[in-house]
């Protein structure tokens, strides 16, 4: 017989309208009986709901996490009660026996054996900080779409000028561009005040190179383009900062981390908070993270060991902040560990594990609340990279292979 852990809980089916609610109660003798009832999603009703649940004695209470819709409920009832958020693929119920009492009842059952997975809930401020860190992840994704129709304007009106300047939205290019929507006809003596000194184009190949033709489609497409969405973006990041100041000192610790920025660091902040009691150890944030290899295996066969689908924000911010850190000259042991992971298992996964290895250097930083160690990385890149280095290949060893490349190998005396 399974062993109750909760004697008193509650089971809560989440919906866009309605939630349904189960308070399951296990006297001495492990008989537990059941209360259902349903209450509406407006905010009344869901005050009604937890008092009912405080008058009932039932703080401990768990809910699967059903789209955005879990979010009002557990706001109300995290002030009073103990809310458990758990993804739905733990919760889920038989197909063919499935009614909205039928899922609040099975909720109340495995939550009261302890056999719900929790998932990682942070503080009401850290919340507030990742869903602006998100959204703000959104606009930069769709500051990117807006730059390849900005370029597209370009191209239609056959201006050239990408092909003469690095960045077309650069200092030195949009300023020349901005000119041109409001004088069409620009000359040389028009265009050099805006050229910086270092530029390797001439004057004259700028000047042939915008020599194209803007209609009103494209000039009113082109004023419209980006600029909205990068004063959201600055009015989203001063919003931010003011948030951001209270993990001062965490952001200064994540920042001697290399391959990481402000930005960057309030982002993790954001998304793994500062207490990291919440992990049993830094194996268990990197396999939340998503960037552990999963476990499938059966009759002794191991299908399947691409790294989880979790950790859809931190992952590729990890790995963006790791491709950072591999051109990091401050720590070369990164670097080093890279190369030699690339050289036996590719970009890809070499990526992957550097990101990994930033997450749980992370972990130990939030955890002992001590600045990133370069001494010990040095220490580690002269035991581990540079003897290798430095031995020398016997002509047995270099025969050999060269024979798994496929080679053919003959030896002469001279």
């Amino acid at each position: 017989m399974l062993k109750i852990v909760y004697r008193n809980c509650a089971g809560i089916d989440v919906h866009k309208k309605i939630i349904v609610v189960t308070i399951a109660k296990t006297n001495k003798q492990d008989i537990t009986e059941y209360q259902t009832k349903s209450f509406s999603t407006f905010t009344d009703d869901l005050i009604k709901c937890r008092d009912w649940l405080l008058a009932n004695n039932t703080i401990d209470v768990c809910m699967e996490s059903t789209g955005k819709y879990w979010i009002p409920v557990f706001n109300i009832l995290e002030k009073k009660c103990k809310c458990i958020i758990t993804h739905p693929k733990y919760v889920r119920t038989i197909l063919a026996k499935k009614t909205d009492k039928k899922d609040s009842v099975w909720i109340a059952d495995i939550f009261k054996h302890g056999l719900v997975e929790p998932s990682f809930m942070p503080p009401e401020d850290i919340r507030q900080l990742r869903n602006l860190m998100r959204y703000r992840n959104k606009l930069v994704y769709s500051r990117t779409g807006e730059k390849n129709r900005f370029q597209n304007s370009l191209t239609v009106s056959n201006v050239q000028i990408a092909n003469v300047l690095t960045d077309v939205f650069g200092k030195t290019s949009q300023s020349i561009l901005k000119l041109m929507l409001e004088q069409p006809n620009l000359t040389l003596e028009d265009i050099t005040p805006l050229l910086r000194k270092n530029l390797k184009s001439s004057p004259e190949d700028i000047l042939k190179s915008i020599n194209g033709s803007f209609d009103e489609c494209q000039s009113s497409k082109m004023a419209i383009c980006l600029n909205s969405i990068n004063e959201c973006i600055d009015l989203l990041e001063e919003q931010i900062l003011k948030l951001a100041i209270k993990y001062t000192t965490e952001i200064n610790l994540l920042l001697t981390v290399p391959g990481i920025k402000e930005l960057s660091a309030i982002f993790i902040i954001a998304e793994i908070g500062t207490n990291m009691n919440v992990f049993i150890n830094d194996k268990h944030l990197v396999s939340w993270a998503g960037l552990s290899p999963r476990c499938n295996e059966s009759a002794k066969k191991k299908k399947s060991v691409k790294i989880t689908k979790a950790g859809v924000y931190i992952k590729p911010l990890l790995v963006r902040c790791a491709l950072c850190a591999i051109k990091d000259k401050s720590c070369p042991y990164i670097k080093a560990r890279y190369e030699s992971l690339k050289r036996r298992r590719g970009h890809k996964k070499a990526i992957i594990a550097t990101a990994r290895l930033l997450l749980t250097v992370i972990y130990h930083i939030l955890n002992t609340g001590k600045a990133f160690d370069y001494k010990r990385f040095n220490t580690l890149l002269n035991r581990n990279f540079k003897t290798q280095r430095k031995a020398k290949n016997t002509p047995e060893e270099m025969i050999s292979y060269l024979t798994s490349l496929g080679y053919e190998v003959t030896m002469q005396n001279t």
